[in-house]
């Protein structure tokens, strides 16, 4: 049985980054994660106890992660949680492990601006995930090479659907937005 955790804290260590013998991008963290409730008599925020996780992140999302993740930022993991016992003669412990499936900013607390790579085995365009028909138009020209990905919506609707407006075009027609709340990534 695996068991999944999702667990919201901050990157208490700067994220450690390896490549082993066999090519596998692993990358790492302390992540320190910490109550909080309202004390109303008090008028204030308390401070409950703080957990610590070590966070690992294997292939493309460690790669992903060492790339956008810092110490100090305030972070969402969602992976198969592990508990190691262990015993180094002196001291015995236990070590809560998490290995992420999925990692990103909190945006309860800050914004971010999304940058979708898009990895060597996925380079040709039919083996490109099936986005295209669902949500949009997906154009790399337009990336300047950065690895990002332009995304717009040419499905029905009371606007042209060209996709190709400018950005004042864009924000004075809300129906020719581009269809943000569906998608996938």
């Amino acid at each position: 049985m695996t068991d999944t955790i999702t667990l919201t804290g901050l990157v208490a260590t700067t994220p450690r980054h390896l490549v082993t013998s066999e090519g596998l991008p692993i990358t790492s963290f302390r992540l320190a994660s910490t109550q909080r409730r309202y004390d109303r008599a008090a008028q204030k925020w308390i401070d409950g106890e703080t957990n610590w996780y070590t966070i690992t992140a294997f292939r493309h999302l460690a790669v992903n992660v060492v790339g956008s993740v810092a110490k100090g930022q305030r972070v969402v993991v969602t992976g198969r949680l592990r508990l190691r016992d262990w015993n180094n003669g002196e001291r015995a412990g236990m070590t809560v492990e998490v290995d992420a499936d999925a990692l990103g900013h909190d945006l309860a607390w800050g914004t971010a601006v999304f940058t979708r790579s898009v990895s060597s085995s996925l380079a040709h365009d039919d083996e490109l995930p099936s986005d295209r028909a669902a949500f949009g138009d997906v154009d790399e020209s337009d990336a300047g090479g950065s690895g990002a990905v332009v995304v717009t919506h040419s499905g029905s609707g009371s606007g042209s659907g060209s996709g190709s407006g400018s950005d004042d075009e864009l924000s004075a027609a809300p129906s020719k937005r581009p269809a943000e709340a569906a998608l996938p990534f």
